[in-house]
């Protein structure tokens, strides 16, 4: 049966997410992940923003805490990430690396150490 590339890349990115998850479940609990074929059409984007120039790869919205808080959300762009792999090994990579990075700022520690 044949994936679609946005299939693909969800199971890439829910691999990541569920190593890392197992790595760190207590410190994840409660925070969402999402996909999102294009990031928003901003002018400028905040610090939450992962980029590559000027192109956003994923972003850290924070959430608010509190008895109706919001939860924490880590949203991965698609086309963005596709278009900068080579084939789908890159791809998988360049997922690893950028979910990594924005579970490493939620949680306030080096990229270097959740590897």
């Amino acid at each position: 049966m044949s994936r679609t590339k946005a299939e693909v890349f969800d199971d890439l990115v829910l691999d990541t997410v569920e190593g890392l998850e197992r790595r760190y479940a207590k410190e994840l609990a409660g925070v969402e992940f999402a996909v999102e074929d294009v990031p928003p059409d901003l002018n400028v984007y905040d610090s939450d923003v992962l980029e590559d120039g000027s192109v956003p790869l994923a972003r850290l919205l924070p959430g608010r805490p509190g008895r109706h808080g919001v939860p924490p959300r880590i949203v991965v762009y698609r086309r963005p990430l596709e278009f900068r792999a080579g084939d789908r090994d890159d791809l998988a990579e360049l997922v690893r690396d950028v979910v990594v990075e924005q579970v490493a700022n939620l949680l306030g520690m080096s990229p270097d150490d959740i590897q």
